[in-house]
């Protein structure tokens, strides 16, 4: 719109007054009298409302079609600079359904790196080498539980118990008897004819070493050994019996050296070496205490043509 256009004020009609809009529309119709027309109805004010001072004149005042200038058809929105700058950026391709078409090319698939070419982080070997660490401990304290507390493997040194055991044969140890009578606070009593390894005295008597005997007699029961033979007096035979002669292990006793007479207490056992004539046992140190059992030999491993189950 030409800014220069006015709008007769129909108060001061000689002197226009500027009337500058936002909107671009069609040529204002002037409601004033025109040049060659004859004034025969008041004038239409600018705001397009009848005069209210005269109503007579009201009722007189024709329908007119003459619409304000914001109102005019057609009618065409002044839009901002900044938004039209804006506006231009836009790329102006859109699709149907209102989603931009983006015509630039495809991006490259990206690749990814290998996880064996990433480069290492500075603690790995540090964390390598704990991990090591670890799964030794974890070895190391599993073993030590298997053999405190399972089973464990002893070599014989010594020819006390030929002929049943020679010496430097391999054997396996049983211990979860002892470890279960222990959980229990009770004493661990093995059967008669039982292998068993204990812990006893030295002879020079400065520390302890551990042995291998076999079960004589039980807790309650009286041992005689007299005449190389051993004797076992108990509820069930008050009159005795032999067990050198009664076990399988006997067949390859021939006697029994000593002179003995003693009975054997509530928590303790009577053991005896199968090779009588070259033993150190009871007969010398007397019962041992079931809190001195270590475990009971189940299997002898090596040499291989002797495996043997007890």
């Amino acid at each position: 719109m030409d800014p220069n256009q006015y709008i007769p004020n129909p108060k001061s009609p000689k002197q226009p007054t500027p009337y500058i809009s936002d909107f671009v529309g069609a040529p204002r119709q002037q409601s004033g009298p025109q040049p060659g027309q004859s004034q025969s109805t008041p004038a239409l004010p600018v705001n397009n409302q009848p005069p209210t001072s005269n109503p007579q004149q009201f009722a007189a005042f024709p329908q007119q079609t003459t619409s304000s200038l914001v109102n005019a058809q057609p009618m065409t929105s002044v839009t901002p600079r900044s938004q039209m700058a804006q506006q231009s950026q836009e790329p102006a391709n859109i699709q149907p359904g209102g989603h931009r078409a983006s015509f630039e090319p495809p991006a490259a698939p990206k690749i990814l790196p290998n996880e064996d070419d990433k480069p290492k982080q500075s603690n790995q070997g540090f964390r390598d080498i704990l991990s090591i660490f670890g799964v030794l401990g974890s070895a190391l304290v599993l073993a030590f539980c298997l053999i405190t507390f399972v089973f464990q493997s002893y070599q014989v040194d010594g020819p006390s118990m030929q002929t049943s055991l020679q010496d430097s044969d391999h054997l396996i140890v049983w211990k979860v008897p002892k470890t279960l009578a222990n959980l229990t606070n009770r004493h661990y009593i093995p059967n008669r004819g039982d292998v068993i390894v204990f812990n006893a005295s030295s002879d020079s008597g400065s520390g302890e070493m551990q042995l291998i005997k076999r079960v004589i007699a039980r807790p309650g029961e009286r041992v005689t050994v007299k005449d190389n033979q051993v004797t076992v007096y108990n509820e069930e035979f008050p009159n005795g019996f032999s067990p050198d002669k009664t076990l399988p292990y006997g067949k390859a006793i021939v006697n029994t050296p000593g002179n003995v007479d003693i009975t054997v207490k509530e928590d303790e056992v009577y053991v005896l070496g199968d090779n009588r004539g070259n033993s150190r046992d009871s007969r010398m140190f007397g019962p041992i205490k079931s809190d001195q059992i270590v475990g009971k030999l189940v299997l002898r491993v090596l040499p291989l043509n002797t495996i043997t189950k007890f």
